[in-house]
């Protein structure tokens, strides 16, 4: 039987599904408690406020992120890629917390906005080692497209059949633009 996650993480947790599910506003401490079911004492014992959540959150971010980039560094295919391949929504931590994220910087929250630009500069400067400006630049912006639109069409099952064949055709230009 899976273990019953601590409070401090069920209630990170919370956090970050009323934020994809219902966005910043309506994840209020109130509604992250009772997401979490612990009381707002509960709460308020390991995130003093609203800020100290989002900044939990961010660590998340972060750490997940630097594992992608770890593993995006070191993929045998290469970083170009890694990024396409792994830019198919797949309701995976990574996936949940970006999300999450992105309802904070749509609400102009500046500390989500810097964070999650240098996650992105770290994907890109790898893309570049891999295949350059100019078409890291295009890889870039294929797998943005292809996560956005995979998450649209898919949803929290995963990407849509149809996405997956997109992979392969967006892997076959990104050889050709190396040329």
């Amino acid at each position: 039987m899976p273990r019953k996650p601590v409070a401090k993480d069920a209630v990170l947790d919370a956090f970050e599904a009323l934020l994809i599910e219902v966005g910043e506003r309506a994840a209020t401490l109130d509604a992250v408690a009772r997401r979490a079911g612990v009381s707002k004492g509960g709460l308020l014992y390991h995130f003093p406020n609203k800020e100290a959540l989002i900044g939990a959150l961010l660590e998340r971010m972060e750490l997940l992120a630097a594992q992608d980039v770890q593993e995006m560094a070191t993929a045998e295919e290469g970083a170009a890629a890694y990024f396409i391949q792994s830019s198919l929504w797949a309701n995976s931590p990574l996936d949940r917390v970006l999300v999450a994220a992105t309802r904070l910087v749509e609400v102009a929250h500046e500390e989500t906005r810097i964070r999650f630009a240098r996650v992105q500069q770290q994907w890109l400067d790898l893309l570049v080692d891999d295949v350059g400006p100019d078409t890291a630049a295009a890889v870039r912006y294929m797998g943005d497209g292809l996560y956005f639109n995979a998450m649209l069409t898919g949803g929290p099952e995963g990407p849509a059949p149809e996405a997956k064949a997109d992979v392969g055709r967006l892997l076959a230009a990104v050889e050709r633009l190396r040329r």
